[in-house]
């Protein structure tokens, strides 16, 4: 098995969290983003345990190559790879991207978390494929000591990156259209698509409004 193309990474990027909270869990944010036209899907689990988060990778890997879109798990190499997903999504405490084993590597998409310019700058030689670059704005879907970094960040980061942008942190419906005009190549949301009533419809119109702010702004 060969990497994916990392072309679908454009657009909505809803992250499936395990946190209780939210009324609309994993496999129902993962089923909704796809139904909603997601082509990228984050797996963000926290508090679920290895086998059940196994047996929950392996069924998103799935769903999402039978519709063409990509699937990345957070934090953990080797749930990615044994799961068959696109890649994994390193963060700041986790496995170096630079630690992949070679042979996961040749197999995985690598994502990268950043907050600074500096990070961003720093991740231009490092072995990723893309970044997130955040939190833009004000977030509470999870702990971070990261102040909000605004939009004025979020084009320098983007005019800074070698790799596809990521933007992630507190983006909704009302202020996706922003990011996509800043020039980020998706949009991370949790709470947006888990928190809403109807998951689904909240991905078909977060995807249409940046959709329509980056056709304005190419």
């Amino acid at each position: 098995m060969t990497r994916a193309p990392l072309d679908p990474l454009r657009g909505i990027y809803p992250l499936a969290d395990d946190d209780p909270r939210w009324p609309h869990g994993p496999r129902a944010v993962v089923d909704a983003a796809l139904a909603g036209g997601a082509s990228v899907v984050q797996l963000r689990l926290k508090r679920t345990g290895d086998r059940e988060a196994l047996e929950l990778a392996r069924w998103a890997a799935e769903r999402c190559r039978a519709r063409g879109a990509l699937l990345f798990v957070n934090d953990r190499f080797d749930l990615a790879d044994l799961a068959g997903a696109a890649g994994v999504h390193l963060g700041d405490a986790d496995l170096p991207p630079e630690r992949v084993p070679a042979d996961v590597r040749a197999r995985l998409l690598v994502g990268l978390s950043t907050h600074t310019l500096a990070q961003v700058e720093a991740s231009r030689t490092r072995p990723i494929d893309y970044i997130a670059f955040g939190p833009v704005f004000g977030t509470g879907s999870k702990a971070t000591p990261h102040a909000a970094r605004g939009l004025d960040a979020l084009r320098a980061a983007v005019a800074a990156a070698r790799h596809p942008l990521v933007a992630i942190g507190g983006i909704h419906a009302a202020n996706v259209a922003a990011v996509a005009a800043a020039g980020a190549r998706a949009a991370a949301v949790i709470s947006a698509v888990a928190g809403a009533a109807d998951a689904t419809a909240a991905v078909r119109d977060l995807a249409k409004r940046f959709r329509a702010a980056a056709e304005r702004a190419a």
